[in-house]
């Protein structure tokens, strides 16, 4: 992380798992916005490999996954020399962070995760320690790096007022250690829904794969998927209560053109939802037309991928031992 001279900038951190290709929900809900917050933050990015681990993963195609993150994340427009830009289990400190931060959470806080209760119905035969504590390590993300902001979805807003909490806790314990973190939620864009059953997100684990898209599918997959998409019979292309799908194309057109909401239903106006979708499909395969070049061309270059990772590692590591030296000595241990 860089700032000017005399000038501090607010420190931005977020992360993604590498749990397979980013679908266009990832993409517009997080990614799209990092691009646009680096030009503004001291910018923090991470793959958050750790965090996958709460369900069992197959070694090779996790190694393959958190590679394929990481040139994502770049193809998409983050820039490794604007950014802060690295693999969450390159950087020591986080676990070691975590522990501490264990110790200063109370279980009743844990327990009351929702996520927890969830991914423990899911996965009911792994229901492990990790899965329980996570949003301590999650906690030891944010608060490392001393992030002033933190982009959050609805459904992360729980373990940020976690992290919140705990920085608060561990401040009022032992001194003023910790940046309290506050939320940062785009204004537009933010929340992507199936295109198969509009009241639901957008996610790559339905088992129907025309709900969601991916930001590396081919132009002719994207097109053939909107077309496909849940609408409603009233054949009018505007923004309105009880049209979930066409709300939520409206908003995906409107992310990926900059058009207004006005706009699009003038753009539209008198015209079928058949030509509607199928310009939706087209304007997603055009604007996700570099990120899919980008990465190709990434993923191929491994010894540049190596090279970014590493050094974004290394810097990661020297900014995130500063805070764990300090909690080090806050809490007692003895200087090495």
């Amino acid at each position: 992380m860089s700032q000017a001279p005399n000038e501090k900038k607010k420190i931005i951190l977020s992360g993604i798992q590498p749990t397979g290709v980013f679908t266009l929900g990832n993409y517009i809900g997080a990614i799209k916005n990092w691009v646009k917050l680096q030009e503004e933050y001291d910018c923090a990015y991470m793959i958050a490999d750790m965090h996958s681990l709460t369900v069992r993963q197959d070694p090779k195609k996790l190694r393959e996954q958190i590679l394929s993150a990481f040139a994502i994340v770049l193809a998409c427009g983050i820039d490794p020399k604007k950014s802060l830009t690295f693999m969450q289990s390159h950087v020591h400190q986080h676990a070691e962070l975590s522990w501490i931060l264990s110790c200063n959470t109370q279980f009743g806080e844990l327990s009351r995760m929702t996520q927890f209760k969830d991914k423990s119905a899911k996965h009911a035969d792994n229901i492990n320690a990790g899965l329980f504590t996570y949003p301590s390590l999650m906690a030891a993300d944010i608060l490392l790096y001393q992030a002033d902001l933190v982009p959050v979805g609805a459904d992360q807003k729980q373990h940020l007022e976690l992290a919140r909490n705990v920085a608060i806790r561990f401040n009022n314990n032992y001194g003023n250690t910790f940046t309290v973190p506050d939320g940062y939620i785009p204004k537009a864009g933010a929340k992507v829904m199936s295109l198969s059953d509009p009241t639901k997100k957008m996610s790559k684990s339905d088992s129907n794969p025309n709900s969601f898209i991916t930001i590396l599918d081919k132009p002719e997959v994207i097109v053939k998927k909107f077309k496909k998409a849940v609408t409603d019979s009233e054949a009018s292309v505007r923004m309105g209560e009880g049209k979930d799908g066409i709300n939520n194309l409206i908003t995906i057109y409107s992310v990926v053109t900059n058009k207004t909401v006005d706009e699009i239903e003038k753009e539209f106006d008198s015209k079928g939802y058949g030509y509607f979708k199928n310009a939706v499909g087209e304007a997603v395969a055009e604007h996700l037309r570099p990120v899919r070049e980008n990465y190709e061309r990434l993923i191929n270059d491994k010894a540049y991928l190596t090279e970014a990772y590493k050094r974004g590692a290394e810097t990661a590591s020297k900014f995130a031992d500063r805070t764990l030296q300090k909690v080090y000595k806050k809490v007692g241990f003895i200087a090495k």
